[in-house]
């Protein structure tokens, strides 16, 4: 038995745009061979449809890539130095309960259970359609292939309203999972996470804070402090961390980093 992460880049969507663009150079065939593209209005549309089609390509090369790049397999194996990163750095004593919030096919989960031989960890997920290759299922399969199955479980569950009481963790951690949850202050999602965390747990949480989704990082990190955390501290992790400046921009994962500390 094997474990299969998957892919963080669905097929489907590859699929599916690349099914667009055939779609549209079809169409423009058919324009061509009609004879529509002509006068102001045809030049217009016919214009409108190579424009598109050119956005379409370019985004089946950029989706192409990044599936590339997050094969768990493949030679750049960028989603496994990420996951790898991020456990490093998620520690517990003997007894410890682990939070993995978005756990997707269960790898962080694993990785954390497998460098915390004592702990118990706990991964969580909604596992919705657009990722419909990732399953509780899936996590459980991984698990049981990577020899942690005794020690990690999971669950589907909603980010925003985290079906455990207060401090039930010693530690939590995540992996971009919550900038794409709708939200317009998304502090408040981090803190669902944190009331979960006992007092004196740590925190890891790796997702791409750009300005744009959770506004200046110093400011987020000002915030949690006056929320009444311990310790917080943010690391780009596009500096070389985990991924170069370039991985970064061309995969779209600028603002990628590490929103670490202690309740």
């Amino acid at each position: 038995m094997e474990a299969e992460y998957k892919n963080w880049v669905p097929t489907g969507m590859i699929i599916g745009v690349g099914t667009g663009a055939l779609a549209i150079t079809v169409l423009l065939v058919g324009v061509s061979a009609a004879g529509v593209a002509t006068g102001v209005v045809g030049k217009i549309l016919f214009g409108s449809l190579i424009l598109l089609l050119v956005v379409l390509l370019f985004a089946v090369v950029v989706l192409v890539r990044m599936y590339n790049a997050f094969s768990w397999t493949g030679k750049w194996q960028l989603a496994k130095r990420i996951i790898e990163g991020v456990s490093a750095r998620v520690e517990t004593g003997a007894g410890g309960k682990i939070l993995d919030v978005g756990c997707g096919s269960g790898a962080l989960s694993i990785a954390c259970a497998k460098r915390n031989p004592g702990a118990q960890v706990m991964g969580i997920d909604r596992w919705g359609a657009e990722y419909a290759s990732f399953s509780q299922a899936l996590c459980e399969h991984n698990a049981q292939a990577e020899g942690v199955s005794a020690r990690t479980s999971f669950l589907r569950g909603d980010a925003r309203k985290l079906p455990f009481d207060d401090e039930s963790f010693d530690a939590v951690t995540s992996n971009y999972c919550y900038h794409n949850i709708p939200a317009n202050d998304r502090l408040i999602i981090i803190l669902e996470t944190l009331r979960v965390l006992r007092k004196g747990g740590t925190f890891v949480i790796h997702d791409i804070f750009s300005v744009s989704k959770y506004g200046d990082p110093d400011v987020l990190v000002d915030r949690l402090r006056k929320a009444g955390c311990a310790q917080v501290e943010f690391t780009d992790t596009t500096d070389g961390t985990f991924m170069s400046r370039c991985e970064a921009r061309t995969l779209l994962l600028s603002g990628s980093g590490l929103l670490m500390g202690t309740k």
